[in-house]
């Protein structure tokens, strides 16, 4: 009796692991694509298998993509370089006007105070108060057109442009462009380069920029 207690308790252990043990089929399984408007993009996936994975008995059951499918953004603002598409100013322009533009359109000079100098800031958010009081509006798109460019003595290099007449206050009372402007109106940008690229810097005169003959694409 006493040779058989030793086989059995061995036989009872081995049973018990083999039923606390066992893989994880969900490991590695299918990623949940992400695009930006929900999910989360920290998520990884393996893609070594598991050793001794065995056949499952059932279908694995595959996870319903939660990615929502969003219409792409309108343009706001189409900004035209021309044939100064090439110099690191204008380009810095054509990637930080639309974040100003977007600060005209929803009356909101924090967007400027957050994302360009205090010069600029000082220049153009005046503009943003006084339409939200006149309870003006802009409704995009609307459109700027490079005609050219200048190197200042501060460094700064100083962009010409015409901008749209949709790039205007509508005065809803009045019913009438609060800049009356058929045929657009310059606007003059010094442009300076800091540690995240070319930025608007201040407004300069605009005297000389001629727009009656511009083309606009919006």
């Amino acid at each position: 009796m006493r040779s058989l207690a030793l086989p059995a308790a061995v036989l009872a252990g081995v049973l018990l692991l083999s039923g606390c043990g066992g893989s994880n089929e969900n490991d590695g399984g299918r990623p949940v694509p992400v695009d930006g408007a929900g999910g989360d993009s920290s998520t990884t996936t393996s893609s070594t298998p598991t050793a001794g994975a065995t056949t499952p008995t059932t279908a694995p059951s595959v996870p319903a993509s939660t990615t929502a499918t969003t219409a792409p953004r309108k343009t706001q603002v189409f900004v035209v370089p021309g044939n100064y598409k090439s110099n690191p100013a204008v380009q810095g322009l054509v990637q930080s006007y639309p974040l100003y533009f977007q600060a005209l359109v929803a009356r909101d000079d924090s967007i400027l105070r957050k994302s360009f100098p205090s010069f600029w800031y000082a220049d153009t958010s005046q503009a943003i108060v006084d339409a939200k009081r006149n309870g003006w509006v802009m409704r995009p798109p609307g459109s700027v057109v490079v005609l050219g460019v200048q190197s200042q003595s501060d460094g700064t290099v100083r962009v010409k442009a015409c901008r749209s007449q949709t790039t205007q206050y509508w005065d809803p009372k009045a019913k009438q462009w609060a800049v009356v402007a058929p045929g657009g109106s310059p606007e003059v940008i010094d442009m300076i380069k800091t540690g995240l690229g070319w930025l608007p810097y201040r407004l300069a005169p605009s005297s000389g920029v001629k727009c009656s003959r511009v083309n606009y694409p919006a």
